[in-house]
């Protein structure tokens, strides 16, 4: 009986610990995302790692809600590498053909991160196809290019395709108007209402062990006070009389 608070307290320990949600993360991408999960009803934490990344906790009750409220808004997102990196100095001489094809790369994900800090854009994408200078062509090929955007359900962004197009067309040198195709793509909402509506683990299992530590103690109370009554109530001793043989 005594171990029995100790057992059900420990089994709520172990339902209500934290489960890593997603590591290895800067500490700005750990705070956006704790900062939607809270938005939406469910509880997180953040702790960091060794090395100095921090990851997203959340209890195993939580876990599907967070996955479904984090995802809703787009996040974590993605890194985009950027020209300095792309063109990082490492001691090799690269041909004309790889130093293009590093440079299409870079410029698409420089776009790409711009176009995701859009408001209401969840993933961005820009794919690029600039023909390699011939100088002996009659005619210089044209550039073109191609942007895939998810956007959240409840953003409106048809108004803004023509400032995409803009921003990417004075971005490529080449890059006629007409050559750049945006595509825009609404993600499906959530489930997020739906998930919180099943049963909360973690507040039956605290109606549970109130219920029974309230047996327990209502158990021992009741033990002591017999025994208490037990020592408080005076033992009489009946005196038979002594016959005289009479």
């Amino acid at each position: 009986m005594r171990m029995l608070p100790a057992l059900l307290l420990s089994l709520f320990l172990i339902g209500c610990s934290q489960t890593p949600l997603y590591t290895k993360l800067n500490e700005k991408q750990a705070n956006e995302m704790l900062a939607a999960m809270n938005a939406a009803g469910v509880n997180g934490s953040k702790a960091i790692e060794d090395g100095g990344t921090w990851q997203i906790q959340t209890s195993k009750n939580d876990f599907a809600p967070a996955l479904a409220a984090l995802q809703a808004q787009g996040l974590p997102r993605d890194d985009f590498a950027n020209l300095g990196s792309v063109f990082k100095k490492e001691g090799f001489v690269s041909s004309p053909l790889e130093e293009h094809a590093r440079l299409m790369y870079g410029l698409s994900q420089e776009l790409s991160h711009t176009l995701s800090n859009i408001d209401g854009v969840m993933v961005a994408r820009v794919h690029l196809a600039v023909p390699e200078n011939d100088p002996l062509a009659d005619k210089p090929k044209l550039s073109a290019a191609s942007i895939f955007i998810k956007y959240r359900s409840d953003v409106d962004l048809s108004k803004q395709v023509g400032h995409i197009k803009a921003l990417v067309v004075n971005s490529v040198e080449g890059l006629p108007y007409d050559n750049v195709t945006v595509m825009l793509f609404p993600a499906q909402p959530p489930l997020i209402n739906t998930i919180q509506s099943s049963p909360d683990l973690t507040t039956n299992m605290l109606v549970g062990l109130g219920v029974v530590l309230a047996l327990v103690a209502a158990i021992t109370g009741f033990t002591y006070l017999r025994r208490w009554l037990a020592r408080r109530t005076p033992v009489t001793t009946e005196v038979l009389p002594i016959s005289d043989g009479r």
